[in-house]
């Protein structure tokens, strides 16, 4: 399955696509260098593909890429990030003061 993940800042999302047009969206708030991720959710027809995970890695891959850190919000994307700790680094943490 061919699958793509697209930022589409007017809708504050990124987006997964595969043959069959949009698959997903993952919902975010970008503020100076800072991409909360809020919600995600995956056509429940097409869930079980891993649809959910790429489209996560594909928005973290590019937040990395713009130098963003991340909040995940949405308890989809922190229980990913959970489980993969090479992107842990990429995860907001409040200054200590």
């Amino acid at each position: 399955m061919t699958t793509e993940v697209i930022d589409v800042p007017e809708r504050g999302r990124y987006e997964i696509k595969d043959e069959e047009g949009t698959a997903g969206y993952s919902e975010y708030i970008l503020t100076e260098g800072l991409l909360t991720l809020t919600h995600t959710e995956i056509d429940p027809a097409r869930e079980g593909r891993g649809l959910g995970g790429r489209l996560v890695r594909g928005a973290l891959d590019d937040a990395r890429s713009r130098g963003l850190a991340v909040l995940p919000l949405c308890p989809f994307v922190k229980a990913w990030i959970g489980r993969h700790p090479d992107y842990a680094d990429l995860v907001h943490r409040a200054p200590r003061g």
